[in-house]
């Protein structure tokens, strides 16, 4: 009887992984040592705002589609079909929007901190809120961020899950606290090639074992893995064209309209044409990686349709299916499997480097320099700046450290990461929404709608229990035939089964997860305007000198027109009426920052 032996990194893999990772902490070094070397926030945070278009596109898909997109994305065709590829056209859809609707307001203001525009709109308290859940949101992230390649480590080498975590994190915490903006978008770029060898080094391999494209295709489409086709309207199923669409489209606007890490580096290139031809650019990137990784999901699923690896127990999660198939297909060509990983380490490096890089800007602008105002009645010295802004990107790489212990009862890792994003992203994507597109929003509304949207998004969002999730039907049939024993690695695990009794679950329990980014946007747009109205009813109050600037391109016209009938008729026809002229003081902007 053949046995297949367990298989470990060669030499040569160890080899390829040290260089691919020592070249990304060289350009980080190079940064740190060259220019301005990183002395100044400007230089650190934006890159002195010199950035080219090509290198902020590929920085723009890397910073959240590193191992996540690549073991995440996979394992969801392998194990629940290809309908999720459609979320692609939600991203589309709404680039314009971002585009053209919020990206022109934050370039114009090139704050360092995106919630500067929040306390000049609202005021202090919406923006002290509004960065403590920014900061919870990244924190989360980047756990999940550093927990996906442990179980790749894990997967191909044998490394215990929490002594990967330990190397993978403190090497990120290295690189995140000497990498200023230049060094984390240039890494991206050579990060973003790393993935895309790695997916492609799937996808040939397995057409080359299976013969051809057209068979991984075939296999797939036999048990059942291809669809494209579920229009479903029950909020319920995890996966429909109107789910993917709209949840789709409303998490990819909550990541590259109002995340402060996007933004950041949107506004680090020279001017507002450049910033949207680089978001329009990221977004066929985002989709091509996208699709090809769907489609490594299928390659993978022809070599072991008839021999599951996590129903066997040679893997203890689904998230090491892709690090799996990289082990058993390509392990004995020396550098390979080395490539593969490195790829996955050295993408959660540019990830949590420019994560850690936001969060210290967030940290530095809305945390520090305010509670030093307060208490010394003056700014924090330029001088001091850097130096902290280093530090704390230090100590969130820490913080990311323990967080990353918890992701694994998160779920599975593609679904965890959007569920994140999906409870804070929506009423934070809600708020900036009321300020940059409801003229009655103020203050009051803002704020009770973002913390009400945030507690009813959480809930909804980590609240259970929730109904098990569904994969499509798998066997070990194929495994013994041949007299072909395959070597279990981890504990037999026994395989989800279907949600037949949903019922037995809360309702809002039982939505799609997509659902939730939704349910969060419309429940803080729709609080926050109602309480505004309410306020300004009874408080008998109508702002008419609000800042124009603070608004869309496609509001700020209605404002200045506003603004100028507002003008004739409560100073100039008075004015006349009276025979004076003092029409020439005009009301002070509300949020100006002159």
């Amino acid at each position: 009887m053949a046995v297949v032996e367990e298989t470990f990194f060669g030499a040569w893999d160890y080899v390829v992984l040290g260089l691919v990772l020592l070249t990304s902490a060289s350009i980080g070094v190079y940064y740190r040592l060259t220019g301005g070397r990183q002395k100044t926030v400007e230089e650190y945070l934006l890159g002195n705002q010199s950035l080219s278009v090509l290198p902020v596109a590929f920085s723009l898909m890397a910073s959240f589609m590193s191992a996540i997109t690549l073991m995440g994305v996979s394992t969801e065709n392998y194990m629940y079909g290809t309908q999720f590829v459609v979320i692609n056209f939600g991203y589309g859809l709404v680039t314009p929007v971002a585009a053209y609707g919020f990206l022109p307001v934050f370039f114009r203001l090139r704050a360092t901190s995106a919630y500067q525009y929040l306390e000049m709109r609202f005021g202090p308290r919406v923006r002290l809120l509004a960065s403590i859940a920014f900061s919870l949101q990244m924190v989360l992230y980047m756990g999940i961020v550093l927990y996906a390649p442990a179980l790749a480590v894990e997967a191909v080498t044998g490394l215990p899950k929490m002594g990967a975590i330990l190397a993978v994190g403190l090497v990120c915490t290295f690189y995140s606290t000497i990498g200023g903006m230049k060094a984390v978008v240039i890494t991206d770029v050579f990060q973003s090639l790393l993935m895309f060898a790695a997916v492609i080094m799937v996808c040939v391999t397995a057409a080359i074992q299976v013969g051809g494209v057209g068979e991984i295709w075939r296999i797939a489409a036999e048990y059942e893995r291809i669809e494209f086709d579920n229009f479903s309207l029950n909020p319920k199923e995890r996966h429909t064209w109107w789910s993917l669409v709209i949840g789709g489209g409303f998490t990819y606007l909550s990541l590259y309209a109002v995340n402060q890490a996007q933004v950041q580096r949107l506004i680090s290139l020279r001017d507002l044409r450049a910033s949207q031809k680089a978001l329009w650019v990221s977004w066929p990137i985002l989709s091509l990686l996208s699709l090809s990784t769907s489609f490594s999901g299928l390659a993978i699923f022809s070599k072991y349709y008839n021999c599951d690896p996590l129903d066997l127990g040679r893997i203890a999660s689904v998230e090491q299916l892709m690090p799996l198939y990289v082990v058993d297909s390509v392990s004995h060509i020396p550098g390979l499997s080395g490539l593969f990983v490195a790829g996955i380490f050295s993408g959660s490096l540019s990830t949590v480097s420019s994560a850690v890089n936001s969060l210290a800007a967030v940290t530095l602008e809305d945390y520090l320099k305010p509670i030093y105002r307060l208490l010394y009645k003056s700014e924090l010295p330029e001088r001091h700046t850097s130096l902290y802004t280093k530090i704390l990107a230090f100590l969130y790489g820490l913080v990311c450290l323990a967080v990353a212990f918890l992701a694994q009862f998160l779920g599975g890792v593609l679904q965890a990461s959007l569920t994140i994003f999906g409870v804070i992203g929506g009423p934070l994507l809600a708020t900036f929404t009321l300020g940059m597109f409801v003229i009655l929003a103020n203050e009051v509304g803002a704020f009770v709608g973002l913390l009400f949207g945030l507690c009813i998004s959480m809930w909804l969002g980590f609240g259970g229990p929730k109904p098990p999730l569904r994969k499509l039907p798998t066997t070990t049939d194929g495994c013994f035939e041949g007299n072909l024993t395959f070597f279990t690695t981890a504990t037999p695990v026994t395989p989800t089964e279907p949600n037949t009794s949903s019922g037995e679950y809360f309702y809002l329990y039982s939505l799609s997860y997509l659902w939730y980014i939704v349910l969060g946007f419309l429940i803080t747009l729709f609080i926050g305007t109602i309480v505004s109205c309410l306020y300004n009813c009874y408080a008998k109050k109508i702002e008419t000198d609000l800042n124009p600037d603070l608004f869309s391109p496609f509001v700020r016209k209605y404002v200045k027109r506003r603004q100028r009938k507002y003008q004739v008729d409560t100073v100039m026809i008075p004015a006349l009426r009276n025979g004076t002229d003092n029409h020439s003081s005009e009301p002070k902007l509300v949020g100006s920052p002159h």
